[in-house]
């Protein structure tokens, strides 16, 4: 076993820790970025295959060297697939010089005995720096899911790749997130009969007075809004970059075969219990979709911005015949459903720092504690987290300014 000492590591080699590298290197600071698996290793191994980038290219900006510059022929107002995203964070990697190590992931992460030097432990190296940013991203670990019994086959969202993976028959999707809608409707265009279970979420427009939403959201200032500050969605907003973007609707879905039900709640010998909250999950996205065009109009007018006016909103369509009966059992052999996809979402997995930088939220959730980004630990620091400072923190174009204002900070303590 090795040793090497090094100032800074960076765990994760996805946009946080390559922003991060770009932000240090620019400083003159010396650091290594350790990556579990490839560049990019969660948008290769852990997406479907028709998944498209859910900004347009001209909001796919790394620090430095932003989609655009990195590639000038591509249309700025379209949709990246897979491939592309993963192409343009190799080539972004290649461009900044980041000094990334592949397949090495942290085993450990503790206070260096008898110092005040972090060190991360991997498979053949023992790592010591004074200081350590966790970039690894928020989604390590699938949430967990109850027993159904019944014999289905089941797959978390993170392990779905194309309808071809299923066995024949109809499919459950629980969970109405942009995972969950998106399978759901590739699914139905497959040719499968598709049970769609909603959960609580919001609704947005793709593109509305000719801007996409993404823009609106900039404008609005909801992408620059700190926790305290947030006026907005907190759940998540339905879209899709798929065939140029479009509206994604819970009516058109049903309108098109999918059966929409509510919550599950629980599941015994193959049959599962459904809430009766169908119909006010779909009230709450509607209401949102109010919302987020009142609050684009309002900035259009305070901002006096040069812009179509506003759209007419969108054909009503037909209401699904469960919201007028939910519902209530699903027997997965009466319905021929042989998979079911848990698209629940996937939390932080921690256990592996051994440092006391996390507290407990009032649901008995443990939590990592940071003031955006940097933790009681000297020389710890989380990035690329959900609300790390801002609702972009999480996001690709949003890495930029949460990283620079880590390194910063990280070349006042060298000095001191």
């Amino acid at each position: 076993m090795s040793t090497e000492r090094i100032e800074t590591i960076v765990i994760g080699g996805g946009q946080a820790g390559l922003a991060m590298s770009y932000h240090l290197g620019r400083l003159g600071g010396e650091h290594v970025v350790l990556e579990r698996g490839e560049l990019a290793e969660r948008w290769r191994s852990e997406r479907w295959d028709s998944l498209h980038f859910q900004s347009p290219n001209w909001n796919m900006n790394l620090p430095g060297w932003p989609r655009m510059t990195a590639d000038p022929q591509a249309d700025p107002d379209a949709f990246s697939p897979l491939c592309e995203v993963t192409g343009y964070i190799e080539r972004y990697a290649a461009n900044i010089r980041a000094p990334v190590r592949t397949r090495c992931a942290a085993l450990s992460l503790t206070r260096r005995p008898g110092s005040s030097e972090l060190q991360v432990q991997t498979d053949g190296t023992l790592y010591v720096a004074r200081n350590v940013i966790v970039a690894t991203g928020p989604y390590q670990v699938p949430r967990a899911t109850p027993p159904l019994g019944g014999g289905v086959f089941e797959l978390h969202s993170t392990q779905y790749r194309n309808p071809m993976q299923l066995p024949a028959g109809a499919v459950l999707v629980v969970g109405s997130g942009n995972s969950g809608v998106q399978i759901a409707e590739e699914l139905c265009c497959a040719g499968r009969r598709v049970f769609l279970s909603v959960s609580s979420h919001e609704r947005i427009r793709r593109r509305y007075r000719g801007k996409d939403c993404i823009w609106w959201l900039i404008a609005t200032g909801s992408a620059d809004a700190t926790l305290g500050e947030w006026k907005g969605a907190r759940l998540s907003r339905l879209m899709t970059g798929v065939n140029g973007g479009y509206d994604i609707d819970l009516r058109r879905l049903a309108a098109e075969g999918i059966v929409l039900i509510g919550r599950v709640q629980a599941a015994e010998n193959g049959r599962i219990a459904i809430a009766d909250d169908l119909a006010s999950s779909m009230a709450h996205g509607d209401e949102s979709l109010t919302a987020f065009t009142r609050r684009c109009d309002d900035a259009a007018r305070v901002q006096q911005l040069d812009l179509p006016p506003p759209d007419p909103s969108p054909e009503p369509k037909p209401e699904p015949p469960e919201l007028q009966k939910p519902i209530r059992t699903v027997d997965l052999v009466r319905e021929g459903i042989r998979s079911v996809i848990w698209a629940v979402g996937a939390q932080t997995e921690f256990s592996w720092i051994d440092l006391p930088v996390f507290g407990q939220s009032p649901g008995s959730k443990r939590t990592h504690v940071h003031e955006r980004g940097v933790t009681p630990e000297a020389g710890l620091y989380f990035l690329g987290l959900p609300w790390l400072h801002k609702w972009k923190s999480a996001f690709l174009f949003g890495a930029d300014e949460d990283a620079a204002y880590l390194a910063a900070h990280i070349v006042s303590r060298r000095r001191n």
